[in-house]
């Protein structure tokens, strides 16, 4: 083992090689610190060229890698297993952009760029990048394709798979795969692009990305809205698209046990209402186009505040605050993006990231909290999510006191109950999470044998060997 180390330290230098147990701790555990793994090493090359060769040295050698990024997923897909026989490959050396393209609203990026660096980035070209996410100021960008990650923005553009063009990818044999292609149409065979994205890096590494932009908003008005069910804020959404006249970017539904949790445990947390409800929306409007000083035209916040006037009379809102400015908005959008942070400063909690067809979204909140009381009555229900697009964190936070073992032994009975209502209702397991290692066999119970069969026939087909993020995804 010492001479593989050393012809890992060969290619990528002594500042891509990292042995000692404290420096390669932050790269063995999970966000959530659902895990704890073991590694040889932990492994950062600066170029794809580096990439390739280590992934080459490693499949010569037969030792497995596990692609890592900002280490910020839920599920345990960027974690190692305990026994210690696998190199972490962390990408965040890979951190540079290499190319903004304003006139075909392009940016080309490495994979180990912080998502909040390229949101800033095309701001200041005056573009957007709309994937947005609570860990954005950590994650990366290849990170976020290779679990193609969703965000609060999906239901106006779509998650990560519709936000890249092309793709750099190292396969499992160590080549490299050179897919940047800013094209918005190619039909040229089989679309690989779209195998790795989502992929969880057990198919390849995305080194390289080539991102879709678009026009910066110049009118944004933002809402913190207290209404009185899931049923009534699923209405107020779909009026939304036709009074925002196709304006609706967001759409965030939040229960208040969530809140009352971030503003516990979050510093600077404010509730920006008086009083106390049960459910509440944070919904935003976003236009490309500009209000002209002195022209006579009504603003995105004036067509907002109407709207919400209107759907008070119809009993849809019972209290609402619209932000007045943009440091505002951003208090009300803190409090949505601090409920995982919330949560985890709480104490244990079991998390689902499901999705429903908006229409079943009510039908199956009422039967999925019943049946998380039923498994647990002490149980405190934490639901929150993008409404917008029908997907919910539907998590269950521990009964005050509990510890994490105690509380544990209650996550097959509480997890099964609200996956199978998710699948009657026709939804999915895994919204925008992933399935890492925490739902292996959650996908393999809930997805049909054709599916897992050609899943694995890919997985065999890519990777022989089995040395890419083995475990995760799937039991090969």
């Amino acid at each position: 083992m010492t001479d593989l180390i050393e012809r890992l330290r060969a290619i990528v230098s002594d500042k891509g090689l990292i042995l000692d147990e404290d420096g390669k701790h932050p790269y063995l555990t999970d966000w959530r610190e659902t895990y704890l793994g073991k590694a040889l090493a932990i492994v950062r090359p600066a170029t794809t060229e580096e990439v390739a060769a280590v992934v080459k040295l490693c499949a010569a050698e037969k030792v497995a890698i596990v692609p890592q990024g900002g280490n910020t997923g839920m599920m345990g897909g960027g974690t190692p297993h305990e026994d210690g026989h696998e190199i972490v490959l962390s990408l965040n050396r890979m951190n540079r952009i290499l190319d903004i393209d304003t006139i075909g609203y392009t940016m080309t990026v490495e994979a180990g760029v912080i998502l909040k660096t390229i949101q800033e980035t095309a701001a200041q070209h005056d573009r957007l990048f709309p994937l947005s996410l609570g860990a954005e100021g950590s994650c990366t960008i290849g990170g976020n394709l290779s679990t193609n990650a969703g965000g609060v923005q999906v239901l106006h553009y779509g998650n990560a798979r519709q936000l890249v063009l092309g793709i750099e990818v190292v396969t499992p044999q160590g080549e490299v795969w050179n897919g940047l292609r800013a094209l918005k149409k190619d039909n040229t065979g089989y679309d690989l692009r779209d195998l790795y994205l989502g992929a969880e890096g057990t198919l390849g590494i995305i080194t390289k990305a080539v991102l879709k932009l678009w026009p910066k908003p110049k009118d944004v008005a933002t809402a913190w809205i207290a209404v009185p069910s899931p049923e009534a804020a699923v209405e107020l959404l779909s009026g939304a698209h036709a009074a925002s006249e196709d304006n609706v970017t967001s759409c965030e539904l939040m229960a208040r046990q969530g809140i009352d949790f971030v503003l516990d445990h979050v510093p600077g947390s404010t509730d920006p209402l008086q009083e106390k409800y049960d459910w509440y929306v944070l919904l935003e409007w976003s236009s490309t186009r500009a209000r002209r000083p002195g022209a006579n035209e009504t603003g995105l916040a004036e067509k907002m505040e109407a709207y919400l006037g209107e759907a008070m009379e119809k009993g849809l809102v019972l209290d609402a605050a619209l932000a007045q400015n943009e440091s505002q908005a951003r208090a009300f959008w803190a409090i949505r993006e601090n409920h995982s942070e919330g949560q985890k400063r709480e104490g244990p909690s079991i998390k689902h990231d499901i999705s429903v067809s908006v229409s079943r979204i009510a039908d199956f909140m009422a039967e999925g909290l019943a049946a998380m009381k039923k498994a647990l009555p002490d149980c405190r229900p934490v639901v929150f999510g993008h409404v917008g697009d029908g997907n919910l964190h539907f998590n269950c936070q521990s009964p005050p006191g509990w510890n994490k073992t105690q509380f544990m032994a209650y996550h097959h009975a509480i997890s099964g109950a609200v996956y199978d209502l998710v699948v009657g209702h026709g939804g999915s397991i895994s919204a925008e999470h992933g399935i890492g290692r925490l739902k292996v066999e959650d996908l393999a119970h809930y997805r049909s044998k054709v599916e897992i069969d050609t899943m694995r026939t890919i997985k065999r087909a890519l990777d022989p060997q089995n040395l890419m993020n083995p475990g995760k995804i799937l039991q090969v």
